[in-house]
């Protein structure tokens, strides 16, 4: 086949793809593979601009539009995004941005709602009209049946603009889509295949009525107008939900491509903890001034990037339902399968989460259900085909008891998940809490890995990470696998990890909602073990970014006996539970109850270096200005939009040398 037959072929199966996606809402292919088709046409054309073709799917939003609603152009064109799968993707992205903008550059985190887009104009804070995507340019005026839809307000409140579009997601959440479905198997009609696909269909009914039976959501995410009130992405979500949007809380800024892969590995396993679905997350630049000076491909904006999960679905039979205990106690409700390839790999088992998510899903034993696995995530249940349901088959009863050690389990309130209290009496937490003292990001100790870990808990030789510290050779040497050299590496590896400072001790010791960065701040500002055991709820709400549930939490843990017992043998043992005396000696309180921001570039500091010697004098350095901000350090080539907030706020504006001088 000639490179320009193969052209021509692309396009054409882009285009009847689009028009099965867009406009019919019944795509025949996933999203990743359609990209993959996109991105080869791409690549083919640039290496081929004698095939160039105006209409070419690559230079277009969508497809045609539907003809059962009024057509209306919208005012503010609305662009696909440019997708990526990969760490490198993201990477490249941010580096062709930084080679376009000078100065820092941070970006907003926001999920991907996998719904229908929607276009909303409000004047005089009244909605007006309500128009879908259609192909970017004009879409289908839906106005009477999204004014159904409750969470949309129909008069805004607050300091809203006169006139503005916002634009968001029509969603149908999971417990109303299984509800729906429950309903039309139990009439005997056929279920719907999917929320996405609904949601889009309910838009298109002719009857607004039935429409308003149907429990829709909306959420949004992003404001076009003149002369907007407000100067990032991140800030404009904020005033969208004062005026009374429904705005997910989840979005969140960051630095760098490293910090945004935090975001997205946390919400790769966490997704399906919400009531909606999402397929990936959006990050886009969040100064709205670095936006405009980006500007937009003929399809895209070049400020903007979606990430997309890797998913796979497969049906198979859920043949029973078990549970797992984890090393804090909490209960992760397990469904075992038959065996069923997905992504590469036979699954046979699949998280529920919590009890929530089962009655959310109504998920039962006997079930067909579909399962997905997102790159190397374990994988999950994300439906039920109700239409095979046995209607025999009972709901699902979640177990009220431990199934390790039969106490009977406790939720907290407003805890997703079942805890079993018998800390020191079950055999996970027991052999959970020991692995992870000594993961790479604790304690690190060398020779010593789970497997090693749970021999020496099942051999009786330990239980609990105390007890590590009294092991002798002789004792590991009969255990299965157990070499003397082996042995050896061990007992040498315990004995070097006595010398691992204390911040990463006190990540070891398990203290629930006690992550690595929540052990430096309490480190840091405790110094030592005796300081932090004494300090109170109150103290602890004092410190930066130390809320009420972690202090409660870390005074629970010292407040238990046996963990007093548990730190006064580390001590005798030897290890790092105060702070290095040469980390303190340059250390100082001269900027404590003092903020910062940094922006620009420096001369005779870099900006780590400036941050750090912040830190180490008591101060905070965050990333935008707000009104809690004390000072704004400026350097080189900083962005006026920063300089003009300080102003704004009345935020002090020093030099480099300015603030050198204050430490």
């Amino acid at each position: 086949m000639s490179i320009e037959s193969k052209i021509h072929e692309l396009r054409e199966e882009l285009r009847r793809h689009n028009y099965n996606y867009y406009v019919l809402d019944k795509p025949e292919i996933d999203d990743y593979t359609f990209d993959q088709k996109l991105k080869e046409l791409q690549r083919l054309e640039e290496a081929h601009p004698e095939y160039y073709d105006a209409s070419s799917p690559t230079l277009r939003v969508g497809g045609e539009i539907t003809k059962n609603f009024e057509t209306v152009r919208h005012e503010y064109r609305m662009y696909s995004l440019d997708n990526s799968y990969s760490q490198e993707d993201l990477e490249d992205w941010e580096k062709r941005i930084k080679k376009l903008i000078d100065g820092k550059v941070e970006y907003v985190c926001e999920l991907k709602y996998d719904g229908a887009s929607i276009s909303l104009t409000y004047e005089e804070g009244k909605l007006v009209r309500a128009v879908t995507r259609g192909d970017g340019v004009q879409g289908d005026d839906v106005t009477n049946n999204v004014k159904t839809i409750r969470s949309i307000p129909l008069q805004l409140k607050g300091d809203y603009p006169e006139k503005f579009d916002i634009r968001g997601e029509i969603i149908l959440p999971l417990a109303g889509f299984a509800a729906m479905n429950a309903a039309r198997v139990e009439a005997g009609e056929e279920p719907y295949s999917n929320p996405r696909n609904t949601a889009s269909g309910s838009l298109k009914l002719q009857d607004s009525a039935e429409v308003s039976n149907r429990p829709l959501d909306c959420l949004l995410y992003s404001i076009k107008g003149e002369n907007l009130k407000f100067k990032t992405q991140y800030e404009g979500l904020e005033k969208a939900r004062s005026w009374g949007f429904k705005v997910p809380e989840v979005a969140q800024v960051t630095a760098s491509t490293a910090e945004t892969l935090k975001f997205l590995e946390y919400w790769d396993e966490h997704r399906h903890d919400l009531p909606y679905e999402t397929d990936g997350v959006v990050i886009k630049v969040n100064d709205l001034q670095q936006q405009e000076e980006l500007g937009y491909t003929a399809k895209a904006p070049r400020w903007a990037m979606a990430y997309k999960f890797k998913t796979e679905q497969a049906e198979t039979l859920l043949e029973k339902i078990t549970y797992q205990v984890g090393r804090t106690g909490a209960i992760t409700p397990v469904a075992n399968l038959t065996p069923v390839q997905l992504a590469g790999t036979i699954v046979k088992r699949a998280s529920l989460h919590n009890a929530d998510q089962i009655a959310k899903l109504d998920v039962r034993e006997g079930d067909r259900v579909y399962v997905e696995k997102g790159g190397e995530i374990i994988p999950k249940i994300v439906g039920v085909d109700f239409e095979k349901r046995d209607p025999q088959s009972e709901p699902t009863v979640y177990i009220t008891n431990c199934p390790e050690c039969d106490t009977p389990l406790v939720r907290e309130e407003g805890e997703a998940q079942h805890y079993c209290p018998n800390e020191m009496g079950c055999p996970p937490q027991i052999i959970g809490r020991i692995q992870h003292f000594i993961s790479r990001k604790a304690m690190d100790i060398e020779g010593l890995g789970g497997e090693t870990v749970a021999l020496l808990v099942n051999a009786g030789l330990i239980q609990n990470y105390a007890d590590l510290y009294e092991l002798k050779k002789e004792q590991i040497l009969p255990l299965e696998r157990m070499a003397e050299k082996s042995a050896d590496n061990l007992i040498k590896g315990i004995e070097a990890s006595k010398a691992v400072p204390f911040e990463r001790v006190l990540f070891a010791l398990g203290i629930r909602y006690v992550g690595e960065t929540v052990a430096r701040k309490l480190a840091k500002e405790f110094k030592t073990i005796d300081a932090l055991v004494e300090a109170g709820e109150e103290r602890l709400v004092g410190v930066d970014e130390i809320g009420g549930r972690i202090a409660e939490s870390v005074v629970g843990f010292f407040a238990e006996a046996l963990n007093q017992e548990l730190i006064n043998r580390l001590k005798t043992y030897g290890l790092q539970l105060e702070l290095d005396a040469s980390v303190l000696e340059n250390q100082t309180e001269k900027l404590k109850g003092l903020t910062f921001v940094i922006s620009g570039v420096f001369e005779k500091i870099s900006r780590s270096d400036l941050k750090k010697t912040i830190e180490d004098n008591g101060g905070k350095a965050a990333g935008s200005i707000s009104s809690k901000t004390n000072y704004l350090v400026a350097g080189d080539n900083m962005g006026p939009s920063k300089r003009e907030k300080a102003e704004k706020l009345g935020v002090t504006i020093i030099s480099e040398d300015e603030f050198l001088a204050m430490v």
